[in-house]
């Protein structure tokens, strides 16, 4: 396994972001990577819940200025979450 593949792992670990934001309980989730396709890259990646990635009421469903609209929040604000929680969930020695 890649050092991205494991990072993609521990990102879709976390739950989907936007449940979590919503405050629900823990969702399982795939990962929706930032950016355009020609340049997006496997550690810029957050989780989403299949109905918040690919659903109806979710980023490729609704499309990116809907998504953000409607949850009150965008990719860039969503990826600083999950970083946030990689670090508690995932700790670091130092």
């Amino acid at each position: 396994m890649t050092p991205a593949q494991r990072h993609m792992g521990r990102v879709a670990a976390l739950g989907c972001a936007v449940c979590d934001l919503l405050g629900y309980d823990r969702t399982p989730a795939e990962v929706h990577h930032i950016g355009d396709t020609a340049d997006r890259s496997d550690w810029l990646t957050i989780p989403l819940c299949p109905e918040h990635h690919r659903g109806a009421g979710g980023f490729h469903g609704l499309g990116e200025r809907a998504f953000n609209a409607r949850y009150k929040t965008s990719e860039q604000q969503l990826l600083g979450r999950t970083i946030r929680r990689l670090d508690l969930e995932f700790p670091r020695a130092r």
